[in-house]
């Protein structure tokens, strides 16, 4: 289902020498067409501290909630909003009468037409008030999980993921594996040993834990970890060993990435859109180093970046066979790998990667730990 969302973009104008890039300060409106539904959108311009402007765009119909995008440019008339969130952008020409841009809205394949007016008091549309930031859980308690409910999946289902709804937790089709490797930060090449039904086996889990608010990345690990000893009898020990490795560098350029105004105490956001299609907000680059490893690439990434900041980013590409655990393209159920020729197609990941968030995936060796597993047990189903 494709979606509008928002974006909050902020970059320093260049401006007309008969528009000042001030004269943009205000409410920016239109309606997008999106498969055959309007959607209104607002920009809603404003200047900085340091007199450059920033935007934030609304879409009135769908939700309060603003997605930061990239570097907003004005020149020569033309208005460039890139939407990294999203993997999209807007383009828009302004009028001879200086109140509307008219251009393209580009998501996906399917640019659409979309012109944004300046509102006036009388035409402006009310800015939806977004939601209160979730209660956080306290930092100085171990919370473990009170209520937790594991089934097996539907045989068949596609996808898995983990989720965080309020203070509950929500798996869908996840193995032992993935469990294993997401509460201890480790490739699945990092375990050793285990049950046979390892990778093969699905399940579904919802689970609430014994204390209020919601809770960090870190005390969903350490829950995940005692759920994991406690229904599936996991045990294990670790060794230390060389393993072939791709350590997360910044290329020469520097990076290529905007910095997130979500809360910098809030849960990262990471997800696919399709294979290959990779959205990224609020996280650091160990979250997309753990991410990478864990779903996409077939040996550990360590991030070397020495990247502090939380970012939102996109990254498009060409999945090769051997990624997504062997459901790249080209692999029975997926799309064919595009020719090689197709200048439509997003370039390989470590291509993609250098060109659109200025980062490197480069081939190493690393001394990582292994886990080795002693014991597992299939859980029971309450």
């Amino acid at each position: 289902m494709n979606k509008l969302k928002l974006l909050f973009c902020a970059a320093a104008l260049v401006a007309l020498p008969t528009l000042h890039a001030q004269s943009l300060v205000g409410n920016w409106q239109g309606t997008l067409n999106a498969n055959g539904r309007d959607l209104r959108i607002l920009f809603k311009v404003e200047t900085t501290q340091t007199d450059s402007l920033k935007a934030t765009l609304y879409s009135i119909d769908q939700t309060p909630q603003p997605i930061p995008c990239g570097t907003v440019s004005f020149q020569g008339g033309l208005l460039k909003i890139p939407i990294p969130g999203i993997g999209g952008s807007f383009e828009g020409k302004i009028s001879a009468d200086k109140n509307s841009f008219e251009g393209k809205w580009s998501q996906g394949n399917n640019p659409s037409n979309l012109t944004i007016t300046r509102a006036t008091a009388e035409t402006a549309w009310a800015i939806p008030e977004p939601p209160p930031p979730p209660r956080k859980m306290r930092t100085d308690i171990d919370p473990s999980f009170e209520v937790a409910a594991i089934k097996l999946s539907q045989p068949g289902a596609q996808g898995q993921g983990l989720t965080i709804q309020g203070k509950r937790m929500v798996t869908r089709n996840t193995s032992l594996s993935f469990l294993i490797t997401f509460a201890y930060g480790v490739h699945p090449k990092q375990l050793s040993g285990g049950p046979a039904w390892l990778d093969t086996e699905k399940f579904d889990i919802t689970a609430e834990p014994d204390a209020e608010g919601q809770p960090s990345d870190k005390q969903i690990r350490s829950m995940i970890r005692k759920l994991l000893a406690d229904r599936f009898q996991l045990k294990f020990h670790t060794e230390q060993k060389e393993l072939a490795a791709y350590a997360v560098t910044v290329g020469k350029t520097g990076p290529n990435l905007t910095k997130s105004e979500g809360d910098p105490n809030g849960l990262p956001g990471l997800g696919f859109r399709g294979l290959g299609a990779l959205v990224v907000r609020n996280a650091n680059i160990g979250d997309f180093a753990g991410l990478m490893q864990t779903i996409v690439l077939d040996r550990p990434v360590v991030d070397k970046t020495g990247l502090k900041e939380r970012y939102d980013f996109t990254l498009n590409w060409t999945p090769e066979p051997s990624q997504f655990g062997g459901r790249g393209a080209g692999q029975p159920g997926q799309p064919p790998a595009p020719p090689a020729d197709d200048a439509a197609a997003p370039p390989d990941l470590f291509t993609a990667a250098v060109q659109q968030i200025g980062l490197k995936l480069e081939s190493t060796k690393l001394p990582v730990d292994v886990l080795v597993i002693e014991k597992a047990e299939k859980p029971s189903e309450n």
